[in-house]
């Protein structure tokens, strides 16, 4: 923490005492403090406090009209953070403990000890402006992680909109094998975990094909491009093409598996035709 940090932090003296606020300002003042408050009325300490946001209070505990217990429940409910950066200044022994047990930081005695209080004002001060920092730093990780997340969340949606754009089915599923997305006739076209209808009259996948693809996707295997193909009721051929890869987590683990395919039947067949034509 630089020092420089903790001279330029904001303290409020709260006490009914002329000479002990006059006494206070001059020892601080003195060594080095450059932003120091004063009030004589308890009853204004919530208000500067909720306005001012003060990085320590020096708090005396017997005062008319309204204690220093009192000031303390009142400064609690604005601190909703459970911080309250009160030092207690009082001439009873038996109020330290009390004091602490209502959310005080630290006390010193009358009469003062201007050496222990200037000791325990600055590790305060320090103690306070480090809370503080981590709560900034704390808020501003959140934040990071919050735009990352979203980022993150609109890559993945960009990657799906030009899957679909890209190919004729996407598909994906958990470590367990169930699917967890599916878009176009994926299942109908993969032919595995499919929709439950029957299989038309005269419609048969090439098995070993067939096997290949299984093989893969069961071996949690990254494969590119391979092409299979089946028999429709017509007696005609289609093909699809299908590349699949297996998802891991940030910790390496995996997690599931992916997949995008295409019909070929058309490009497939113009090959076919273009090589008939090159014998020819």
């Amino acid at each position: 923490m630089n020092a420089t940090d903790i001279l330029k932090a904001k303290i409020l003296i709260v006490d009914d005492q002329a000479a002990n606020v006059h006494l206070l300002e001059k020892m601080l003042g003195g060594a080095g403090y450059t932003c120091l408050t004063a009030t004589m009325d308890p009853r204004s300490v919530c208000e500067l406090h909720r306005t001012n946001r003060y990085d320590l209070i020096l708090l005396d505990l017997l005062m008319p009209g309204m204690d220093g217990f009192e000031v303390l429940e009142g400064l609690k409910a604005i601190e909703t953070d459970g911080y309250v950066p009160v030092l207690v200044i009082t001439a009873q022994p038996g109020h330290k403990l009390r004091a602490l047990q209502a959310g005080a930081k630290d006390f010193v005695s009358k009469p003062f000890d201007l050496v222990e209080v200037k000791t325990r004002i600055h590790n305060l001060l320090e103690v306070r402006l480090l809370y503080r920092e981590i709560a900034n730093h704390n808020a501003l990780l959140e934040q990071t992680v919050l735009e990352r997340t979203a980022q993150l969340r609109a890559s993945e949606e960009r990657f799906h909109r030009l899957t679909e754009l890209s190919s004729d089915w996407y598909w994906e599923q958990d470590a367990d094998g169930r699917f967890t997305q599916v878009s176009g006739p994926a299942l109908e076209m993969l032919g595995i975990g499919g929709s439950g209808m029957p299989q038309p009259a005269g419609e048969h996948w090439n098995e070993a094909e067939r096997a290949t693809l299984e093989a893969n996707i069961a071996q949690r295997r990254p494969f590119l491009d391979l092409v299979y193909s089946r028999v429709v009721g017509d007696g005609s051929r289609q093909f699809f093409q299908v590349s699949g890869e297996p998802i891991f987590d940030p910790a390496g683990r995996y997690s599931g598996y992916r997949g995008i395919g295409m019909d070929v039947t058309v490009r497939m067949h113009s090959g076919s035709n273009q090589d008939m034509e090159t014998v020819a």
